[in-house]
């Protein structure tokens, strides 16, 4: 096994896609900290090859609905999956970083630091009095423009700050609730380079081999926070892989964390194939993998739902053709 297939296996195996299933939700998003979250249909996928084969999309979101799981901005300032024993630490130290850096954008949707504050106010008094809301709701009682897109980052602003996360679906429409009254109350928040350093543990033990580079990309807290991060961390055990009598096969979904959690694609991803996963902006389509590397891109409907980049022996497209009647497994559920 040379040097890149073994990154590959050690990653594979980092990220559960391999080796001991996990038992539900909690235990891989303990594992990876996150899982983008921006549609909840897209997040739904990222456990099914990573936890028990009897777990369905249902099951994520009764996770959610038990709150367990909380759905709010956390890394890259992005929304996310997060567990509910993580979310303030990680809002703490993650949530000034984005809202710092989101300020120029609100400033030129005309939300100023004043009325921010205000809004937040608002935010405070409705969902408090009224319980869980939606954006549309919400926004016409906030100090803002409420056709343009002002209100959304409103909404985000606030809950960088945590102030307010998301809440349980309106049907297929997320609420916003506080997170003070939506989980329970966490001991004293940890020291900010005490997170930090807890960051850089969580990520290696869920992502390593990997740099602070890879760090710094995945959580978007920049290269020298993450190289403090990296400094802090505890040294990774080095785990053992051995040559796999069989190719490991998966389908992954849109923006799966494997190809979320690394500054470079390059040793999973022929750049020669790079814009048929990732076509523009930061839109991740769903990739095939085989022994780690992206080998093709599929879709649930259609005869033509496999589309490789490359050749493919017939015993990986049987298991592929399982894997797809799979995730129709863990989707039915959650219709």
């Amino acid at each position: 096994m040379d040097d890149a297939a073994r990154t590959r296996a050690l990653r594979l195996r980092a990220q559960a896609l391999t080796g001991p299933r996990a038992a539900g939700v909690e235990q891989i998003l303990e594992r990876l900290v996150g899982v983008q979250a921006q549609d909840l249909a897209f997040a739904r996928l990222a456990f099914r090859r990573r936890c028990s084969s009897a777990l369905t999309a249902a099951d994520v979101d009764k996770a959610l609905r038990e709150r367990a799981v909380v759905w709010t901005w956390a890394m890259r300032g992005t929304l996310h999956l997060v567990r509910a024993d993580d979310a303030r630490w990680l809002v703490g130290l993650l949530g000034p970083i984005f809202a710092a850096r989101g300020r120029p954008r609100r400033l030129a949707l005309g939300l100023d630091d004043d009325r921010c504050e205000r809004g937040v106010g608002v935010l405070r008094d409705v969902l408090g009095a009224e319980g869980p809301q939606t954006r549309d709701a919400l926004a016409p009682r906030l100090p803002v423009d409420p056709a343009g897109q002002a209100a959304a980052h409103l909404l985000a602003y606030a809950a960088m700050r945590g102030v307010i996360c998301r809440g349980p679906l309106a049907g297929r429409e997320p609420t916003y609730v506080l997170l003070d009254e939506w989980i329970a109350p966490a001991p004293a928040p940890p020291a900010p380079d005490d997170a930090l350093a807890a960051l850089g543990r969580r990520y290696l033990a869920g992502h390593g081999p990997a740099t602070a580079q890879d760090l710094a990309a995945w959580s978007g807290i920049g290269l020298r926070r993450a190289r403090r991060a990296i400094e802090a961390a505890a040294p990774a055990t080095s785990a053992r892989v051995r040559d796999r009598a069989r190719p490991h096969v998966a389908l992954l979904g849109h923006f799966d964390p494997y190809l979320l959690g690394y500054a470079s694609r390059d040793l999973v991803l022929d750049r020669r194939h790079a814009r048929r996963i990732q076509s523009g902006g930061g839109f991740i389509a769903p990739a095939v993998l085989v022994d780690g590397r992206v080998v093709g891109t599929w879709r649930r409907a259609g005869g033509d739902w496999l589309e490789c980049f490359e050749p493919v022996a017939q015993d990986v497209r049987a298991a592929l053709e399982r894997d797809r009647a799979d995730v129709e497994r863990f989707l039915a559920a959650g219709r």
